[in-house]
């Protein structure tokens, strides 16, 4: 049992990303960061080592290079490394890479922490599990006998697959940090008082910021003012891994925002929310009103897609006066009977209307830009073809989500039947790179004209 005066010490990991391609596309991880800060309030010293770090000194000066590549808006590329292909992926023509730190700068940081009394490594991806593994694998053999928790979005979806795989001693299958607070009770012998009980996590408000000064440098902050999702499309797992809908007081937001800009400088922020215009009038509306108070120079971005239906006139003024540089829609196809099998949630004519309305309040076309998804069930390749100029003649940008079939999902056995895979496929398949390659739908040759179509698109 640890007295008072003791502070148990902890290590957080964010992980590589394996696959065939990735980019900071303004990627941190968000909820990992708040666990660090609320198990810190709670007086555990945490350790942090995030492997996407593009900051990482001993990594730059490989590189030889001062700061990392960089553009205005604050993304730029991973460091990768080229290596094997699982046996599975063989006959994919494609360099299978692992992003992130090189590996001996990873050990190397490691060998610089003291033995933790446990290991918390988040997941994100489900089909990026070989980095999540590569990471339990070196842990485990530098710090033996050290209990190591799996929790993220792997974790939740295939929880089975980590259970029997990853090599985690614990493995956390939903986002209950009380029950996450218990284990480490359990693990550590921190006194009651210190748990973090049920009754401090009612409301997201309750919350601390995240705890981004474990980063020395940052190009950006993510945010988020809600959490969970009240529509369900059909091809995203988004309330399985949040079924709750929650959001949290327009004042703390912008306090949180103020905060940022004045610690650390932040000019770009980065909305996380599935949900970003539900309930407008009661949180988006509010939190724009009270910013636009501050009178502060930032720049705000949707990588996560606002809901095409729900963008009014007003709404995109106050978008315009608080300086939302870049806009993402929702759309995912002008296919009227996709339409009404992924959700219902948009049509033609209400995505054109949300795009004039964008246009309308000043947004120039270059700034907006339309989600169209490539690889649905039952999706044909004129249906893509025919999607992708209908956005081109409203006058936006379209850009590609490769359809990724997530377990749990309403498609999954639509998947599972018309791919002809069993059930039990390896999440590796989940990887949205491998659609030209498995759709039965539309093929390599077909996606590549469809990729130099949209390249070829000058707004």
């Amino acid at each position: 049992m640890y007295s008072i005066n003791q502070h148990p010490r902890l290590l957080l990991i964010n992980p590589w990303i394996v696959d065939f391609t990735a980019y900071d596309f303004w990627s941190k991880p968000l909820g990992l960061l708040y666990i660090a800060s609320l198990l810190r309030q709670r007086g555990y010293q945490i350790d942090y080592i995030d492997c996407m770090d593009r900051y990482v000194p001993e990594l730059l000066k490989t590189q030889n290079r001062t700061f990392p590549e960089t553009d205005q808006d604050g993304m730029g590329p991973f460091y990768k490394v080229n290596i094997s292909k699982p046996k599975m992926l063989q006959h994919i023509h494609r360099n299978y890479n692992r992003y992130g730190i090189p590996e001996e700068i990873f050990y190397e940081k490691i060998k610089r922490i003291r033995k933790p009394d446990a290991i918390l490594v988040t997941s994100i991806m489900s089909y990026w599990y070989p980095g999540v593994f590569r990471v339990i694998e070196l842990v485990k053999k530098h710090f033996p006998g050290c209990p190591v928790i799996l929790g993220g979005i792997y974790a939740i979806l295939c929880y089975q697959h980590a259970v029997d795989f990853s090599g985690a001693d614990y493995i956390i299958n939903h986002f209950k940090i009380s029950h996450l607070a218990e284990l480490l009770n359990n693990i550590t012998g921190v006194q009651t008082k210190q748990v973090l009980l049920n009754n401090d996590l009612q409301h997201l408000d309750c919350y601390p910021y995240p705890a981004w000064d474990l980063y020395p440098n940052l190009d950006y902050i993510c945010l988020i003012i809600s959490k969970g999702c009240p529509f369900r499309c059909s091809y995203c797992a988004s309330y399985l891994i949040n079924p709750d809908l929650e959001f949290r007081n327009p004042h703390h937001i912008v306090e949180e925002i103020v905060h940022w800009k004045e610690e650390k400088g932040i000019n770009h922020f980065i909305f996380y929310d599935d949900a970003l215009l539900v309930d407008a009038r009661q949180h988006f509306i509010p939190t724009m009103k009270e910013l636009k108070k501050q009178n502060i120079s930032i720049n705000f971005y949707t990588p996560n897609a606002l809901h095409a239906g729900l963008v009014t006139q007003f709404i995109a003024q106050l978008m315009i006066e608080n300086g939302f540089k870049r806009i993402w829609l929702g759309f995912e196809t002008a296919d009227y009977e996709l339409q009404k099998k992924t959700g219902a949630k948009i049509d033609n004519q209400t995505f054109k209307k949300a795009v004039d309305i964008l246009l309308k309040a000043g947004f120039s076309n270059k700034q907006i830009s339309a989600y169209i998804l490539i690889g649905l069930p039952g999706q044909s390749f004129k249906s893509v073809i025919d999607s992708i100029y209908f956005v081109i003649g409203t006058g936006v940008k379209p850009y590609l989500a490769k359809f990724s079939p997530i377990p749990g999902t309403i498609i999954w056995n639509q998947v599972i039947k018309e791919y002809g895979w069993q059930k039990s496929v390896d999440p590796l398949w989940h990887n949205d790179a491998l659609m030209p390659y498995h759709s039965p739908f539309i093929n390599h040759q077909q996606y590549q004209q469809i990729k130099m179509m949209i390249q070829h698109f000058k707004v």
